[in-house]
């Protein structure tokens, strides 16, 4: 690890790309949500703010970085 790199850190938040359980749709939230987030194409819910990361309500499908 070199100096600059101690300066600085790497964020610990994350983008995820989640799949909807009720129509398999996929969208792309922040991990530390800050509301209440709905499917675009049938609107169950995907994610609620839980004091930090999110409470996820669908499925995890990937990580971006």
């Amino acid at each position: 690890m070199t100096e600059w790199n101690k300066l600085i850190p790497k964020p610990r938040s994350k983008f995820w790309r989640v799949r909807c359980l009720k129509c398999n749709n996929e969208q792309i939230i922040f991990s530390n949500v800050t509301n209440k987030i709905s499917c675009n194409v049938c609107g169950e819910l995907l994610a609620e703010p839980a004091g930090g990361r999110a409470k996820i309500k669908g499925e995890i499908v990937s990580v971006l970085e």
